[in-house]
């Protein structure tokens, strides 16, 4: 029995991070053993936010895909490519856009939730509004079966089914299925500030950082904001430490650390030191990969074209049968 086929991307606007790896990659690195995946980098929705210096794009599009193998993800399961070297995603993102009524890009529930959070930015083109429909375009390209996304992309799927059914009904053909939202786990680390864990904030720990660095950030970390001095007791239930101790020292490490906590015999100082050390424990297999890696830059340059031609391959016949039934 063939395989279902998911299609998700991911922006290259930097470093990746702890976010990314508990709310995404690992995520997909699961998905790869169920389903065909195709997983792109996603520079042309990278100009979005990015279009007043898109040097950190191209810096970025290769540490991703190492990111990517380090973390697990295999490029000989999966298919990695570059949404730009597919040119076939502007055609479908341009057909698309005709068809796409204005109020379904409109009433987009994350569209003024990311105005807000972008504010620094001028995101109000047109490139920005319209950007889930280039999604969809990305999506229905390999006719996905399923999308994974995290709570808040998940109306991006809905309007990508939306426009799914409304080119089949316009042009009286079956061309795409409309894909199913595979909901991914929303990632439980927080930031060392407590907000969402992200580049623009400030309060990322980074895939790539040193020990020195990890040190220093969890260092920094808000614990629980009742615990004024180290004789109080603490509740390790809205501590962001206790959240990577339960992922990176384990569950006995766990349980003292909660035990000692609610009783004050464990400090926050030597809290973070002891899950800094867990943590650095726990990235250093992803860390080795990743040197091995930039140290043959050309053997990851040789499995983004592979990718990309296999991509292509698959787009190519998709926009075949577009213009047959758009007879354009």
């Amino acid at each position: 029995m063939e395989k279902k086929r998911i299609v998700s991307g991911m922006r290259p606007t930097g470093k990746l991070h702890l976010g990314h790896l508990h709310g995404a990659l690992l995520n997909w690195k699961q998905l790869q053993e169920t389903y065909t995946c195709f997983y792109f980098v996603a520079d042309w929705h990278a100009l979005t936010s990015e279009y007043a210096d898109t040097h950190i794009i191209l810096d970025s599009r290769r540490d991703m895909i190492m990111d990517w193998i380090s973390i697990g993800l295999d490029p000989q399961v999966s298919t990695f490519f570059v949404q730009s070297e597919i040119k076939e995603h502007a055609e479908l993102h341009l057909i698309f856009s005709m068809i796409t009524p204005l109020p379904w890009l409109e009433r987009n529930p994350t569209y003024k939730e990311q105005l807000r959070e972008l504010s620094q930015k001028d995101l109000f083109t047109y490139g920005f509004l319209g950007y889930p429909v280039l999604q969809a375009a990305d999506i229905l390209m390999y006719k996905a079966d399923g999308v994974p996304v995290g709570e808040d992309q998940a109306p991006h799927v809905e309007l990508t089914r939306e426009i799914a059914r409304r080119f089949n009904h316009i042009f009286g053909a079956e061309v795409f299925p409309a894909p199913d939202t595979l909901l991914a786990p929303t990632s439980r680390l927080l930031g060392i500030d407590r907000r969402k864990m992200s580049k623009s904030y400030g309060n990322a720990i980074y895939l790539t950082d040193s020990d020195k660095e990890i040190d220093q950030k969890v260092a920094q970390m808000i614990t629980d904001p009742q615990r004024m001095k180290r004789t109080d007791p603490g509740d390790p239930d809205v501590c962001n430490v206790f959240a990577f101790h339960e992922i990176y020292t384990g569950p006995e490490t766990a349980q003292e650390i909660d035990r000692e906590c609610r009783k004050a015999g464990i400090g926050c100082v030597e809290c973070k030191k002891r899950m800094a050390e867990g943590l650095k424990k726990g990235l250093e297999p992803i860390r080795a990969k990743r040197r091995e890696l930039e140290s043959d830059p050309g053997r990851v340059d040789a499995i983004m074209e592979a990718g990309n031609q296999r991509a292509r391959s698959i787009a190519r016949d998709t926009m075949e049968q577009v213009r047959s039934v758009v007879k354009i």
